[in-house]
């Protein structure tokens, strides 16, 4: 089925590039403002909204507001279009609601790319969102009894088996979801990053968003959402209930203990997948030498045999030695012995390379086997406490 795309814009150019980009794949609605476009909406339920920042009348971040507030239109993603690149317009397009944030001038296949990711998010938040809504019945059904703190042990304890970043996310969004928090999450691993949200799938702007504040202070406030920022790990909080103070701040003293769990946990999964790397060159380097020596053997063994048959023939003939002194026989066990001592260099080499790694695994191993130390635990001293 062909999505149906409503966009809202007063420029008449910009419909043309999207008609143009879009005719081909998607059926298309034009609003020249605000109200037009609010007022089809409502009428046709569009699956994505493509908005206009700067128009006369309302201007796209009131009408994303409004789009956002009616349970008609609450869950149709809503893109903006706009020529300012600033991340404080990306944070004023998030917080009015939308899902995505394009600059223009825009190609055909990047409007079209993004459209893709825009659906897919879509159709997975429709099919999660019954599944989503058991899981939470179930949950604080389940934890209806148990305070902040046994929450965090419970979580502690089910990251203990958690060995990739699907299960490690699991069990974090199940963390959230008595306290009724929509959140995402990044992990900032070696290998790269990897973002989840409890939704099944990251909107691009929150990936943006976390990406660009990764570096920024602790917490980082704006609007009713906050990102918690670790070494290892960033949680957007989609709902912060700034409007209550003292929930306000028991968010804020609790969710820092299950960051630095998870930031620990990260930790131990790199270092982990680094001594089982290290245990991985050791096992292919002695393959190798193992290859190389019973070449050599083969090699060696053959050239002795020669080397044997001719001392053999010089010691019952000695008259023989003189002509074959110069021999190419001769020549052969030369370079023979040559060859031999620079393939023997190359496994000296190789079992250097055993010796130093096999350093930095036992350190690994160590690493793994020790209690954190303090200089290793996250500061206290940059946590808000309320």
């Amino acid at each position: 089925m062909s999505r149906l795309v409503l966009a809202i814009d007063d420029d008449k150019l910009v419909h043309k590039i999207i008609e143009d980009a879009l005719a081909q794949s998607c059926k298309l609605i034009h609003a020249k403002n605000g109200d037009e476009g609010l007022r089809l909406a409502l009428k046709y339920h569009p699956d994505i909204i493509l908005l206009d920042v700067e128009m006369p009348g309302l201007n796209g971040f009131e009408v994303c507001e409004k789009l956002k507030k009616s349970p008609d239109t609450l869950e149709i993603p809503v893109m903006f279009l706009s020529s300012r690149k600033d991340i404080s317009e990306r944070m004023r397009g998030y917080n009015s609601g939308a899902s995505d944030y394009i600059i223009k001038p825009f190609n055909r296949e990047e409007l079209l790319a993004r459209i893709n990711v825009l659906d897919d998010y879509r159709q997975t938040s429709q099919r999660l969102k019954k599944d989503i809504e058991q899981a939470q019945i179930t949950a604080e059904i389940a934890m209806t009894d148990s305070g902040d703190m046994g929450r965090i042990m419970r979580y502690v304890g089910q990251s203990y088996h958690a060995h990739d970043f699907d299960t490690l996310s699991e069990f974090f969004f199940e963390f959230f979801i008595p306290l009724q928090l929509e959140v995402a999450v990044a992990f900032w691993h070696q290998q790269g990053e990897v973002y989840k949200s409890a939704e099944g799938i990251i909107q691009p702007i929150e990936q943006e968003l976390l990406e660009q504040n990764r570096t920024g202070n602790r917490f980082v406030d704006f609007g009713c959402r906050t990102i918690i920022n670790y070494p290892k790990v960033s949680l957007l909080i989609k709902n912060m209930p700034t409007d209550d103070p003292g929930l306000y701040g028991r968010y804020k003293d609790l969710l820092p203990h299950i960051l630095e769990a998870t930031n620990s946990k990260i930790q131990d999964m790199e270092d982990s997948e680094q001594a089982l790397n290290q245990v991985g060159l050791i096992g292919q380097v002695c393959d190798d030498i193992a290859q190389q020596l019973v070449y050599l053997d083969m090699h060696h063994n053959s050239q002795s045999e020669n080397l044997k048959s001719l001392i053999e023939q010089a010691t019952e003939r000695p008259e023989s030695l003189a002509n074959i002194t110069n021999t190419e026989q001769l020549s052969e066990f030369y370079q023979h012995f040559g060859f031999l001592n620079e393939e023997l260099g190359q496994v000296k080499q190789k079992l250097s390379i055993i010796t130093d790694t096999r350093e930095a695994l036992h350190m690994s191993l160590n690493k793994l086997s020790q209690p954190w130390s303090e200089d290793q635990v996250p500061s206290q001293d940059d946590i808000e406490l309320f």
